[in-house]
């Protein structure tokens, strides 16, 4: 999570530079909405994450990224990190979306060949999550965690709030299991 907050704050950068660079007023608001968005839903989506690792780190006892299957004992964690971890991979309808769309559409009115540089960002950001997915949710849960309880009402109630705007208001709704 540490180098996607980085890569999500070089599109700020990379948005704010580029409506510095141009004299386009179209452009410019194109890419400082954009750079706004993306600081704003990045704070949202990076705390939901933050919270549902912290939430994993109070019940497991560790941080560690290893085969462990917590899908199925934890399934309202599970699909909450997910839905998460796709809001800030920026796919079509989460948060993210927008907000890096128009600064990739600003910075490629401005200069193509860094737009086209960056959205490698979004690959490496996308093996990063599918990695942690695959590792920490899917597959068979080892003896010792399949106990695990899914977050309280308590905690449901500090997550909803963040997850609800991990989508965009054109999206579909969270993929919540609460209960």
């Amino acid at each position: 999570m540490a180098y996607t907050s980085v890569n999500h704050m070089g599109y700020v950068v990379l948005g704010v530079a580029a409506a510095a660079a141009t004299t386009d007023a179209g452009t410019r608001a194109l890419a400082l909405d954009g750079a706004t968005l993306q600081m704003v839903s990045h704070g949202i989506v990076t705390g939901a994450l933050f919270l549902l690792v912290g939430m994993l780190q109070d019940r497991a006892h560790t941080r560690e990224i290893a085969p462990s299957g917590l899908l199925r004992p934890m399934p309202a964690l599970g699909w909450s990190f997910i839905l998460a971890a796709f809001a800030s991979l920026g796919l079509p309808g989460l948060a993210h979306f927008p907000a890096e769309f128009q600064i990739f559409l600003g910075t490629f009115r401005v200069w193509p060949w860094a737009a086209a540089v960056v959205v490698l960002g979004i690959v490496v950001t996308a093996g990063l999550y599918l990695r942690a997915i695959g590792a920490a949710f899917l597959g068979e849960a080892p003896e010792r965690w399949r106990a695990l309880p899914d977050p309280t009402a308590r905690e449901a109630g500090a997550l909803v709030p963040l997850l609800a705007p991990s989508r965009s208001p054109s999206g579909s709704p969270p993929a919540c299991c609460w209960g």
